[in-house]
């Protein structure tokens, strides 16, 4: 039997490649022996180590703008096709600005920069992935960072949501640390920054579906030529996940906490729609913790369900051990696989 190991990061203990590395190693142990390592992401945090780890690559680093207006080295990668793949979150992410958040402020200029960056490396395709931002300004700082247009290049932007970009504010502003008067003026702000683009560019941003991503600043790159996409199709295609799955006996994906939004975009629904669609029958999900409702319903779906903090005593176990939990995990699901098949 052939397995593919496809996990998300569990944000906060393991990336999603020292994730896949765990899950295969357990797989293996328990006699796998042909077992493909698939990292993937959904376009937020995560993605360029994703993306480095399946197709390969360098790592290049620059100096911008950070979220707040100070100077900051952030980090984007060159593929190794060529294509360049920027997180936002290196340059305009709230972990940045970790408790001192300015949701009035909080500018994307430095995602502009690093997009020119990349193109200025000879990049002429990248890919944005946009979560984890701190910023509700509707793209105008990247917009205008940019000179208002994208640099000869084909910018892909991967979005982990599909708000649309005047209700980015309303609901995102308050984990960017925004309070109800400030959420109501970044509202009015994005309605006059999307008036700002149809007037300038003839753009209706606000009729775009993940517009909203990154505080709107989905909205203003495609204003300027770049295409939206769900962020798990941008990376599972870009890895060839379909070709993985081909002909796999167990296919073993993961996350640091299994909820309602995992089966919705992310890249657990994501991997187990595929699985189905090819008719694969061993599916697990090991994640850090689960949600009961969705535990269930995917276990009725024939789905094997296992979490690291039911194999410690406590959460901050689960954390501290997760790889070695992980591997553990692994060994379980080859069990059920086999005793299944």
């Amino acid at each position: 039997m052939r397995a593919v190991v496809c996990p998300d990061k569990f944000r906060g203990s393991l990336s999603a490649p020292d994730a896949a590395a765990a899950i295969a190693s357990g797989l293996r142990r328990s006699g796998f022996d042909d077992v493909r390592e698939l990292p993937l992401a959904d376009g937020g945090e995560g993605t360029l180590d994703a993306l480095l780890a399946s197709l390969g690559g360098s790592r290049r680093l620059t100096r911008v703008t950070g979220p707040l207006g100070e100077a900051t080295e952030a980090e984007y990668a060159v593929l190794s096709d060529g294509t360049a793949v920027v997180e936002m979150a290196r340059a305009s992410g709230l972990a940045l600005v970790a408790g001192r958040n300015d949701a009035l402020r909080a500018s994307t200029r430095g995602t502009g920069e690093l997009i020119a960056a990349a193109a200025r490396a000879g990049c002429r395709r990248i890919i944005v992935g946009v979560g984890g931002s701190a910023t509700s300004d509707g793209g105008l700082a990247a917009v205008e960072a940019l000179g208002w247009t994208l640099p000869r290049v084909e910018v892909v932007v991967a979005c982990d949501v599909t708000t649309t970009f005047l209700d980015a504010a309303r609901v995102y502003g308050p984990q960017k640390g925004a309070t109800d008067a400030q959420i109501a003026l970044l509202s009015r702000r994005l309605h006059t920054i999307a008036e700002t683009y149809r007037d300038r560019l003839g753009i209706d941003v606000t009729e775009l579906e993940h517009g909203g991503a990154a505080g709107g600043l989905a909205g203003g790159l495609a204003a300027i030529g770049a295409h939206l996409e769900p962020g798990f199709d941008v990376i599972a295609d870009a890895v060839g996940l379909d070709d993985a799955l081909d002909d796999a006996g167990l296919v073993v994906t993961g996350e640091g906490r299994l909820d309602t939004t995992s089966l919705t975009g992310k890249v657990v629904g994501g991997v187990l729609e595929r699985a189905d669609d090819l008719q694969i029958t061993a599916r697990a999900v090991i994640c850090g913790a689960a949600d009961a409702e969705v535990r269930a319903a995917l276990e009725a779906k024939g789905v094997t369900v296992l979490t690291l903090v039911e194999r410690v005593w406590n959460a901050g176990d689960a954390f501290a051990r997760a790889a070695l939990l992980c591997e553990e995990a692994a060994v379980e699901a080859a069990g059920r696989a086999r005793a299944a098949g």
